[in-house]
């Protein structure tokens, strides 16, 4: 559930153009998982993730104590129509809402702090117009004891418009507000993008201009790309 707002091609910062910290640290992780369907509420998955290592087994292959430096971890995320909702569902026909939460045992030393993250996903569609708001937080944890951790507060949004079956638009912007006690947290690193997608039988085409204010959390840093992809099914 990092990036759930609409686009025509590609996430603000989905083809290089500066660097966002985003919510998902632990969705590589090894884990056992459920996903259950409940009135209402709407779909509701989660995982507990024995040993937050970083690592995801193959199937047919041994797990391992890999680091004994670190802890276990869980997920949630909750899914919900809110045309579903009593009462109110008639006027929210066609928004979902979604909520996610995750943490992490970073380091199993004394006086440390988790992996914590948590996002709030607002996504709807009229017609051939769609729109999402997002918010994160992600704090990062400590691996050293007494040390302060390094958090982000993100903000996602996305208006993409489909103008016929082929052809799609979109704008999306994406906002990181960085905490870092030794580094200047004064500024926003901010990416704007302008997409286009297009598809025609097999052929799938993209095109994204994406711009970065103070990129790569570096004050008055621009990074500004162009992209084109070509895709095609046989």
């Amino acid at each position: 559930v990092d990036d759930l707002t609409p686009t025509a091609f590609e996430e603000a910062n989905g083809s290089g153009s500066g660097s966002h910290v985003d919510i998902g640290n632990t969705a590589g992780e090894m884990g056992i998982g459920f996903k259950a369907s409940l009135p209402i509420i709407g779909t509701v998955s989660g995982q507990y993730i024995p040993k937050g290592d970083s690592a995801e087994n193959a199937d047919k292959t041994a797990s391992g104590d890999t680091n004994a430096l670190v802890g276990d971890g869980s997920e949630l995320v909750i899914r919900t129509a809110l045309g579903d909702v009593p009462v109110i569902g008639s006027f929210l026909d066609g928004n979902n809402l979604t909520l996610g939460y995750a943490t992490a045992e970073e380091s199993t030393v004394a006086n440390t702090t988790d992996l914590f993250e948590l996002t709030a996903a607002l996504t709807g569609k009229i017609g051939n117009f769609s729109y999402g708001y997002q918010r994160e937080h992600i704090d990062l944890g400590q691996t050293t004891a007494a040390t302060d951790a390094i958090f982000h507060n993100v903000e996602t949004i996305g208006l993409a418009y489909a103008i016929n079956d082929a052809l799609s638009v979109s704008y999306n912007t994406i906002e990181s507000k960085r905490h870092n006690v030794a580094l200047d947290n004064s500024y926003t690193t901010k990416t704007d993008a302008i997409n286009f997608g297009y598809t025609v039988g097999g052929i799938t085409l993209g095109f994204q201009d994406a711009s970065t204010d103070h990129a790569n959390f570096v004050r008055d840093a621009k990074d500004d790309t162009r992209t084109v992809s070509v895709k095609a099914a046989f």
